[in-house]
């Protein structure tokens, strides 16, 4: 991923390849443990335009000389990948690529020099759940019998996706009676739940991702959702077709909603101003920000600087 300019972007990350800027700085995001694209030690205009006894001298975050280290890729034309990414490899990457004009006529050489930057970030994908609420009409909010059903009511659940290595997290329930103008008091029972795709066993499950699993995980949880969709429809087909007796305990019809929940991993986390171009990642934590736990967003560091990337405290 990286910052678009125009009807340039296309075809830069086409060609797996990000060319600098001599203006501004070029952010580019890399999915950890992947490798980055290609940083080009030039800019377009002039990738266009032949260069006579080009040098490239290309500096990592750590102020030390690229050539030779062996995380990169260097090319003899000036094209940086790092490899195997991780968020401690953040950072500025700075390119000087100094070459020589010749003048036509008198043969005169000049030497010119232009300086590129990249900010390179790692990134993950959020780790994604869903947030469920649904409703059932019940006799009476003092019954025992709400608590049994929704105790049942949660296995049930839970068998339908645990093939998924998914469960159902944070499931509660309340009661609330309820004046309509149609008809009168009414009684329901509001239940909200996760479903999550932490199961046990959700390991064993990644041991054919070789580093991290969170698009195996999402799409698990995402058919998990699904089938719990499903679920809510069949059953309001059978209470509306197939039920001649309403149960004492029945599903409020259209009741169901679900919403995506994301979170992040420690070190990690959005910020939609400073990450437009990638709003919807979770981006390591930059030098004086930390993140301990799967909140969304990097907490700023009140004392203790924290000069590193992905730190998960200060």
């Amino acid at each position: 991923r990286a910052e678009p300019k125009g009807e340039q972007s296309i075809d830069l990350i086409g060609k797996n390849e990000v060319y600098g800027d001599t203006r501004h700085e070029v952010n580019v995001y890399v999915k950890v443990f992947t490798n980055s694209p290609f940083l080009v030690c030039m800019d377009l205009a002039l990738s266009q335009e032949k260069i006579i006894d080009p040098n490239y001298l290309w500096i990592g975050p750590d102020g030390r000389d690229l050539e030779g280290q062996r995380y990169v890729n260097l090319t003899e034309t000036g094209k940086l990948m790092v490899m195997g990414f991780r968020e401690s490899m953040s950072g500025a990457y700075t390119c000087t690529l100094s070459h020589k004009v010749i003048e036509t006529t008198t043969q005169e050489e000049t030497e010119m020099v232009e300086a590129y930057k990249f900010m390179v970030y790692a990134y993950r994908e959020a780790d994604r759940a869903y947030q469920v609420s649904v409703r059932f009409s019940t006799m009476h909010c003092r019954l025992k019998t709400n608590f049994l059903f929704f105790e049942k009511f949660i296995k049930i659940l839970n068998s339908t996706i645990s093939h998924l290595t998914c469960h159902i997290t944070k499931s509660s329930y309340k009661c609330h009676s309820i004046r309509t103008p149609k008809n009168g008091l009414q009684h329901e029972l509001f239940v909200n739940f996760q479903v999550n795709p932490f199961a046990p066993g959700w390991e064993e499950v990644c041991h054919k991702v070789p580093y991290d699993c969170e698009d195996v995980t999402n799409r698990k949880v995402r058919q998990a959702a699904e089938r719990i969709g499903k679920f809510f429809h069949q059953l309001r087909h059978v209470l509306k077709y197939e039920l001649h007796v309403v149960p004492t305990i029945h599903y409020v019809d259209k009741s169901f909603s679900m919403a995506p929940i994301d979170s992040c991993r420690p070190g990690f986390g959005k910020n939609h101003h400073t990450h437009q171009n990638c709003a919807s990642c979770c981006v390591v934590c930059g030098p004086g920000t930390y993140s301990p736990n799967n909140e969304v967003t990097c907490r700023t560091c009140a004392r203790a600087q924290a000069r590193m990337y992905g730190a998960k405290s200060c």
